[in-house]
């Protein structure tokens, strides 16, 4: 027998008997392997993909002073570069850039043991970074390329004459991004002689798979329930702003973070 579910927040959703049930779920089970298997072969090509040198000298500046791009590996051969929304005079960083930061602590252990690092890089000052890093109570690597041009060469950060052409060049195309800094990842390879390699980077949705709290949500019933917001991540706080009986407006837009003079995040989540 089919029925229909009338309960607050889901309406009108089918219920079946636990045969028709299984049916229906092994039928997507064949479309999750169909899934999987393509994802394996995307990721196998990533991995194939031609390498760029790194000819230009990078100094960041963390905690403990200035650091090189080869510093960053931290003695291993892989670097992943993690691209946080985090400007010069802004008050805090990004909330969506905080919301997928906020996963990177627990996976750092594991990553070192496979040879990978995982540093995270903006533009605002060190003194900046810091502050924030300590509010939100964050341990993870977090340096400052404020005065290199480290953030325009991965095409993270746009000037004042980019953004007032109207478009720039972002996620290997040109578009309107009402921001002058811009999420991205940036993935790096140092052989045994030192030589570095620029293998990959993703920008806007390509950061979707970090999220694990959106792929949880995904799991859920009712998924990321983000298409009825005027702005797509409006619901996101920075997690020391969350409070008990917490409500979404529909309505919302972006609020940008103070000092920002844009409204970053805006275009964070289109294809």
């Amino acid at each position: 027998m089919t029925t229909t579910l009338t309960s607050p927040g889901i309406q009108g959703h089918e219920v079946v008997s636990p045969k028709e049930w299984i049916a229906s779920r092994k039928e997507l089970l064949r479309k999750e392997k169909e899934f999987t298997r393509l994802r394996d072969e995307l990721s196998r090509q990533r991995r194939e993909l031609p390498w760029e040198k790194v000819e230009k000298e990078y100094v960041f500046e963390g905690p403990n002073g200035k650091e090189t791009l080869a510093d960053l590996f931290a003695g291993r051969s892989q670097l992943i570069v993690y691209h946080f929304m985090f400007g010069p005079g802004w008050e805090e960083g990004c909330p969506s850039c905080s919301f997928l930061a906020d996963h990177f602590e627990g996976s750092l252990v594991h990553l070192a043991n496979r040879d990978v690092t995982l540093v995270v890089v903006s533009r605002a000052p060190i003194a900046q970074i810091e502050s924030f890093k300590k509010r939100m109570g964050w341990r993870f690597k977090w340096v400052s390329s404020f005065g290199t041009d480290f953030n325009h060469d991965y095409h993270v950060s746009f000037t004042k004459d980019e953004l007032a052409k109207g478009k720039v060049y972002y996620n290997y195309g040109m578009g309107e991004f009402p921001s002058e800094e811009a999420p991205g990842a940036s993935v790096f390879y140092k052989n045994a002689g030192g030589d570095m390699f620029h293998t990959y980077s993703t920008y806007g949705r390509g950061l979707d798979i970090l999220l694990g709290a959106y792929n949880f949500l995904d799991l859920a019933p009712k998924g990321r329930d983000e298409d009825g917001l005027a702005f797509t991540m409006s619901w996101v706080r920075h997690h020391d702003k969350y409070a008990q009986g917490y409500l979404v407006d529909p309505k919302a837009q972006y609020v940008p973070p103070k000092g920002s003079g844009s409204s970053c995040c805006s275009g964070e989540h289109k294809s």
